[in-house]
């Protein structure tokens, strides 16, 4: 067995100690109402098993992470896959450090989902060890992504912690415009993270059935001469077309569900091969999403805010709003550091220019002047509660389409990073 092979099982060890770690914090956390002689020692013993769990989890992950360098010979941060895991270990690192600091069993309730729907996000893409390209042959990329990174996952412990917060302090009882208006809005961002749960789970089952239909799609771009060349391309789908590429013709495809041909085709305005395969994911995430959220919905039968909302009664919102601050505020400025000033020094090394407008550094600008806009509205405008557990979860977001949305949708200079 080589050290490739051998990360690939350290990472699947990881991932399934990270589900039982999950596991063991909800057990932990909803096990008290079952237990309410012992509620506290129910808690902080299953909370211990769930941490010892966790860290083994993270164990593998480290074991993962550096066999994988050792055996593709350079860092594994070069492509979606290879970050994404980092990311995934990063917030782990970050989780751990903020919960020795505040002993919240039930951060690990929100951070543990993250982490594994991040990892499982990363099975999505190809495995393989890929040769660097030459912008990538270079130090800074390992001091750029690597400090981007854990910059990141700081922030996303603020997003769980900020997330818990609101879920704490909305009132799921009353029936107020502005108590409905908050109900919607959480319920909204729980949907969200159901619906990437949706995503990953359709990809794995139609790599299962090795699902796939492919189309060629006629382009005609206007050459220099004045003429019309056209030019033919092939696209690959691996789930049932819903949206075929505009201007194109079907050479395969298999029927799903007596589905024997793609419903419509993509817009004329969809520039590029994989526009359309692309907007195809998006329609069949929100459908996948909405029936695993419709099924919660039917079996916890209440919304999932208003099902996770008593589990928190017992924490003090101020803890939690605490917790989301000072993980912001590490993660602030490290991420200053990794994604602006190292990604300008890589830029100048590998482009001959500091800055440029590519859609990476435009959003990963859009981050920072976001998280900073936090930081001005906290400290000196007095933003706390609910505001600034608003703007936690917020500023997530944006850091998830700056993640994934930049790299698979806009093309730009770190198009090679969702390869």
């Amino acid at each position: 067995m080589n050290l490739i092979d051998f990360s690939s099982y350290a990472f699947i060890f990881a991932f399934f100690l990270y589900c039982f770690a999950f596991l063991f914090y909800v057990v932990a956390i909803a096990g008290k109402k079952w237990n309410n002689r012992n509620a506290a020692d129910h808690e902080r013993r299953w909370g211990r098993i769930a941490f010892a769990t966790a860290g083994a989890g993270l164990g593998g992950h480290l074991l993962f992470f550096f066999t994988r360098w050792a055996g593709g010979g350079h860092i594994p941060t070069s492509n979606m896959y290879e970050f994404m895991t980092f990311l995934g270990m990063a917030i782990m690192v970050a989780f751990i450090i903020i919960y020795l600091l505040y002993r919240k069993p039930i951060l690990g309730m929100f951070a543990l989902p993250l982490v594994i729907i991040i990892v499982a996000y990363a099975s999505v893409f190809p495995q393989e060890v890929q040769p660097l390209i030459p912008p990538l042959q270079s130090i800074w990329l390992k001091i750029h992504v690597t400090t981007a990174a854990a910059g990141e996952a700081f922030l996303a412990v603020g997003f769980a912690a900020g997330l818990i917060y609101l879920l704490r302090t909305i009132d799921y009882g009353s029936a107020s415009k502005q108590a409905r208006r908050e109900q919607f809005w959480a319920e909204f961002a729980l949907f969200m993270i159901v619906v990437a749960c949706g995503f990953i789970i359709t990809v794995f089952v139609f790599r299962g059935f090795g699902y796939e239909a492919v189309f060629t799609r006629e382009q005609v771009p206007v050459a220099d001469s004045g003429q019309q060349q056209s030019d033919t391309s092939q696209v690959k789908y691996a789930m049932p077309p819903i949206v075929k590429p505009y201007n194109s013709t079907e050479v395969a495809m298999e029927p799903f569900l007596g589905m024997k041909r793609p419903l419509f085709e993509a817009p004329s305005w969809m520039h590029g091969v994989g526009a359309a395969r692309k907007l195809n994911t998006v329609i069949w995430s929100f459908i996948s999403g909405g029936i695993l959220y419709g099924l919660l919905r039917l079996l916890l039968r209440r919304k999932l805010g208003a099902a996770i909302h008593p589990l928190t009664k017992d924490i003090d919102p101020q803890d939690l709003d605490e917790i989301s601050y000072r993980a912001i505020a590490i993660g602030f400025p490290i991420f200053t550091l990794g994604a602006l000033i190292f990604a300008m020094i890589w830029a100048n090394i590998a482009w001959s220019r500091f800055w440029g407008w590519d859609p990476k550094e435009v959003w990963a600008l859009i981050t920072w002047l976001y998280y900073s806009a936090y930081l001005h509205l906290r400290l000196s405008k007095g933003w706390h509660g609910k505001a600034s557990a608003w703007l936690a979860v917020i500023g997530f977001v944006i850091i998830m389409f700056t993640l994934i949305g930049v790299n698979l949708v806009i093309a730009g200079l770190h198009s090679y990073a969702g390869v």
